[in-house]
């Protein structure tokens, strides 16, 4: 009894599922109207160097959303624009931003205009994307992202730079070391802001444009616009002008999408190995980065030229897998979320994934890998039965109705699909450029010519070896002492070698008794012979030391010291 009212309040308490998630952002509403969009480049205020630019890039006629949103960024108007990925949203931001900052001059450590995105390969996506333009009319471009030198990166905001494309980390970082100022920054632009947001950097976000000045323009781009975007544009965007090529379902109606069912873990990796052998590029995407490094290891192992891309390798490492992905030197990309946007493949028409997404937009940017800019391709998700529920849920949400069947890796229905084809079972390896070769080190000049002087660097290294035996011999060098061949001392209880300098010898010493010495502190080459026998011999030269005879030492003691440049042509002989 006492516990049966709870049944009713929870049911009270939870509102229908189509209430709790709503499908679409809701857009605001701008009370200032919209300029119309615009047919070709030629009608747009833009500097006659971008148009020229644009024609030399062969971008003759504005995609929809930049013939929609370039009117009115180019009149300085806040904006919220979506469109499909690959609906050309780069220029559509990025040609307002230039043709608004040319003519101007940024000071040092102060740009003028930002670009944010939320992974290192977006920023390095709209660099490239933007490098022409920003030539064109003599603008500074600059990239910020992890994984970098962060001591380059501030060097280069420091020389001074109009616009900077960051990740949201690491200008945080930059700026708290006081290396990057925005208060001079005139145009703000978020791009995949929903991706930021959902990653945890809405906090840096929301620091950064705070310090941006507060009367500049606001642009927020991305494919899908909802959950935490909604507190940026209530709080930082003024009567933005709102454009939507098409719902956030739309993003990827292009496609054709394929849900096959697998029998399980074993048949599953069978199909994916069939696929992964197509004729042809595809990426694959899996949930971890352990698991997409085991299926690169095993495709390689089977003959197909494969390759990892995750967060987990250094960012040389990925830009390396991406071009030789590009170039078709690695034909199956096996990637994490990482590389579900930002990432732009010319001719791509297959994406797989491996193992479904868990949230609905995540599929659509894996997905818009492929059908890019008007181009048209398929996304193929594999499901164990385990699986099947959680996947209907998601095509759900993603507004999607895709061809399902039931396969197995020798049926031809999946060569159909995909082109899946038996692997050669050859292993390969992918080659890694090797660095440049450093040069050699200088020969000498002449052998059994010594050449002195003081050494500002000290440089250590052994070229020739030691035995000892005896009393105790010692060898210690203080300056830059070079020998190029074979150093001995024999006869004794103890042997100590040391060198502070660099040593190379040419020719051979030997100490026989209680101690023998050598110490240099200058630049001591030597190309002869020299033997000492007795009790002590030491040889002491404090600055630079050319000899080209023999010298010889016997007796109780017997000690040369040079401070400063000791040049002998003749033989030297010491006291017996």
């Amino acid at each position: 009894m006492p516990r049966r009212p709870q049944k009713p309040t929870r049911r009270a308490s939870s509102p229908p599922p189509s209430a709790s998630s709503p499908r679409e952002f809701r857009l605001p509403e701008n009370t200032t109207p919209a300029l119309p969009p615009v047919e070709d480049f030629a009608g747009l205020d833009m500097p006659a160097a971008l148009l020229k630019t644009l024609t030399a890039q062969g971008v003759t006629t504005p995609f929809p959303i930049q013939a929609a949103t370039l009117p009115n960024s180019l009149a300085g108007r806040d904006l919220l624009g979506r469109g499909r990925t690959g609906s050309g949203k780069t220029l559509a931001f990025g040609l307002a931003l230039l043709a608004r900052t040319a003519g101007l001059r940024a000071q040092p450590k102060a740009p003028l205009a930002l670009v944010l995105v939320p992974t290192r390969e977006l920023a390095q996506q709209v660099t490239d994307a933007l490098t022409p333009y920003a030539t064109a009319v003599n603008l500074r471009l600059t990239t910020v992202v992890g994984g970098l030198s962060i001591t380059k990166q501030a060097g280069a905001i420091r020389r001074g730079v109009e616009v900077l494309v960051a990740t949201p980390g690491r200008l945080n970082d930059l700026v708290e070391r006081g290396d990057c100022v925005l208060d001079d920054v005139r145009i703000t632009v978020l791009d995949e802001a929903d991706q930021m947001t959902d990653m945890g950097f809405l906090p840096q976000i929301t620091k950064l444009i705070q310090r941006v000045r507060p009367d500049g323009q606001r642009m927020l781009f991305s494919a899908t616009l909802d959950g935490n975007i909604d507190r940026l544009v209530q709080r930082f965007l003024t009567d933005p002008v709102v454009h939507s090529v098409d719902p956030s379902a739309g993003a990827v109606t292009t496609m054709e999408h394929h849900v096959l069912h697998v029998l399980d873990g074993t048949d599953k990796q069978a199909v994916t190995t069939r696929i992964a052998a197509r004729d042809g590029r595809v990426i694959l995407f899996l949930d971890t980065k352990r698991s997409a490094d085991r299926l690169a290891k095993r495709l390689l192992a089977v003959g197909v030229r494969a390759a990892a891309l995750h967060g987990g390798r250094s960012q040389p490492q990925r830009n390396r897998t991406l071009e030789q992905f590009k170039t078709g030197r690695v034909t199956a990309l096996v990637a994490t979320n990482v590389a579900a946007r930002g990432i732009h493949i010319d001719d791509l028409d297959l994406v797989v994934n491996v193992d479904p997404p868990t949230d609905h937009k995540d599929y659509l940017h894996r997905g818009g890998r492929t059908a890019r800019a008007g181009g048209s391709g398929s996304v193929v998700t594999l499901v164990l039965p385990e699986q099947k529920r959680d996947m209907t849920r998601l095509m759900s949400d993603a507004g999607i109705r895709p061809r399902t069947a039931r396969v197995k890796s020798s049926d031809p229905e999946l060569v159909t699909i995909t082109g899946a084809r038996e692997p050669s079972g050859v292993p390969v390896t992918i080659e890694v450029p090797q660095p440049a070769t450093p040069t050699a080190s200088r020969p000498d000049r002449k052998t059994g010519t010594e050449r002195g002087g003081r050494s500002g660097r000290r440089r250590r290294s052994g070229g020739g070896t030691g035995a000892a035996a005896g009393a105790a011999t010692t060898t210690g060098n203080r300056g830059s002492d070079r020998r190029a061949a074979a150093g001995a001392a024999a006869a004794g209880d103890a042997s100590a070698t040391g060198g502070r300098g660099s040593t190379r010898r040419t020719g051979s010493t030997r100490a026989t008794g209680g101690a023998g010495g050598a110490d240099g502190r200058g630049a001591d080459r030597r190309a002869a012979t020299g033997s000492a026998t007795g009790a002590a011999s030491g040889k002491d030269s404090r600055g630079s030391r050319r000899r080209t005879a023999a010298g010889g030492a016997t007796g109780g003691a017997a000690g040369t010291g040079g401070r400063g440049s000791d040049r002998r042509g003749g033989r030297r002989t010491t006291a017996t």
